[in-house]
């Protein structure tokens, strides 16, 4: 029998493992060891800033949401009914930016689980919002209930997620009950920092609910602390539309955190260049954002963009290219131009899980990484442009996220890590180092255990069958599944949480508004 530690490496049955240390990892609050690049000079950084501004003041944005309007005329925005475009003025984005909170405090089921976003921390979110799902053993099918909570699991095994995504869309479950499901194995199956759709105010008020019922947070304890979270994806080009406005001003009022995520791809839905790109999608973020702060000055948002380029011989999404690696880039340089904590997003447009889709997901997780990404969203999984998500893709990618957190923990290189004494005059000229004090205090927490990889030589890999990282990726979220154990819960809160879905089931739930 293999378990696996919450890193998720192996940890077999030796007769002999009580006498060895074992290896502590935390992966639960990482900050960002690389220095930032930069694909723009500051002069031309700050350029685009000021042309995002010249565009809300002179082109503005579109806003369907009449409540919206509301808000950003009392703002003191100038709005035209007729064409339901916004004009918000640049003092009016100033003092938004000035009272968007630099850093927000993450509150999660256990607080160990805690974290802060600010510019330098780094948290990692697996894929998020695919219809399908897909492993070897299954095929690619519509997601349902099954897989997400599958999905969830996994995700709650590795520390190294620290955010709970909506990995795939129960399919087979009603539109107005799946947030009830959703929510309800959150709460039962993890206690990590959950994720809410913005799909209309009786959704959100219902898993505002649910979360404060399940937490036993009064009112004044759930506003106080961002204790869930959203992505809002304005519709490029300048579109703000229904549910996503709403959405924002349903998370600033209580308090709760909204992602901001323009969803930008060059020669499509937004200009054909990197910098014309981001400067479109920094706009998008700064008119949601000055709602957000509108609604309720100092309410926790989170920059983001998710900007690459399509095919242009077909129109599909690319990700991992050279251009979505600059616009991270670019996006990072924005960000710290405004001092507040960004989300990015790596991903992958390769249909199965091979080294196409290895290839995009690590180049666009190190453009994120490189700029200063304080949530990378779409790490693991992530298949076909976000059509797919597949669950060897998810272990697979998980071992090169364990191995950056391991990057985080940074190198030591005291008396103790040289080991003059202990090493290098306990061996001979031609010997090794198999032996030396040194090495055998450190030999069994020394280095990052894989829990994919496989460090066998030929003739030892071929004994074993000759199996593939794909397939053994398989073998690894099975085992995960089946031992899997749910954190701890309060039973009287639970069963409170299952009367509220119970009760409001039968009043017909809440269908999602458009």
């Amino acid at each position: 029998m293999t378990t696996r530690d919450r890193g998720g490496r192996r940890r077999g049955r030796n007769p002999d493992a009580s006498l060895q240390p074992s290896r502590e990892v935390n992966y639960r609050q990482l900050r960002n060891p690389f220095p930032m690049m930069e694909v723009f000079p500051t002069d031309q950084i700050a350029d685009m800033h000021e042309t995002a501004l010249r565009t809300l003041e002179d082109l503005g944005v579109k806003v369907l949401l009449p409540e919206a309007r509301r808000i950003f005329a009392e703002g003191g925005a100038r709005v035209d009914e007729g064409s339901e475009m916004v004009f918000i003025g640049r003092d009016i984005v100033d003092a938004a930016i000035a009272s968007a909170p630099k850093s927000i405090a993450c509150r999660a089921g256990a607080r160990r689980r805690d974290f802060t976003l600010e510019l330098g921390s780094l948290v990692f979110q697996p894929g998020a919002g695919a219809p399908n799902a897909t492993d070897l053993e299954r095929g690619r099918r519509p997601a349902t209930g099954q897989d997400y909570l599958e999905f969830l699991k996994l995700t709650h095994h590795f520390d190294v997620f620290q955010m709970i995504s909506p990995q795939v869309e129960p399919q087979d479950v009603p539109t107005n009950l799946r947030h009830y499901f959703t929510t309800k194995a959150q709460m039962e199956l993890t206690d990590k920092f959950p994720f809410f759709f913005s799909r209309g105010t009786p959704q959100v008020m219902d898993c505002f609910e649910m979360l404060s019922t399940t937490r036993g947070l009064s009112d004044e304890e759930f506003r106080a602390n961002a204790h869930c979270y959203t992505i809002i994806n304005t519709n490029s080009p300048r579109t703000l539309d229904i549910p996503m406005a709403q959405g924002l001003i349903d998370f600033a009022r209580h308090g709760q955190m909204s992602i901001i995520t323009p969803f930008t791809l060059m020669g499509a839905m937004a200009p054909i260049t990197v910098a014309g790109a981001i400067t479109l999608s920094h706009a998008e973020v700064l008119a949601a954002l000055t709602l957000t702060q509108l609604t309720n000055p100092g309410a926790p948002v989170c920059y983001g963009t998710f900007t690459s380029n399509v095919d242009m011989k077909s129109g599909a999404p690319a990700f991992g290219t050279p251009s979505h690696f600059q616009a991270s880039l670019a996006a990072g340089q924005l960000a710290r131009h405004l001092g507040l904590p960004w989300r990015s997003a790596a991903g992958s447009a390769s249909n199965i899980n091979d080294v196409q889709a290895a290839n995009e997901n690590q180049f666009g997780l190190w453009g994120c990484l490189m700029a200063g990404a304080t949530v990378i969203i779409h790490s693991a999984g992530w298949l076909e442009g976000g059509l797919t998500v597949s669950f060897e893709k998810m272990i697979c990618d998980a071992e090169v996220l364990n191995m950056v957190a391991e990057l985080c923990a940074g190198a030591q290189a005291g008396a103790a890590e040289i080991g003059f004494d202990t090493a290098l005059r306990e061996v001979e000229p031609s010997g090794h180092f198999f032996a030396t004090s040194q090495t055998m205090e450190r030999y069994s927490t020394a280095f990052y255990e894989p829990h994919v990889h496989d460090y066998a030589n030929f003739g030892t890999w071929a004994e074993r069958g000759s199996v593939d990282a794909n397939h053994r990726a398989t073998g690894v979220w099975k085992d995960i599944l089946a031992n899997f154990e749910a954190p701890p819960q309060d039973a009287n809160r639970i069963g409170a949480l299952q009367d509220f879905i119970a009760r409001r089931t039968e009043e017909g739930g809440a269908p999602p508004e458009s």
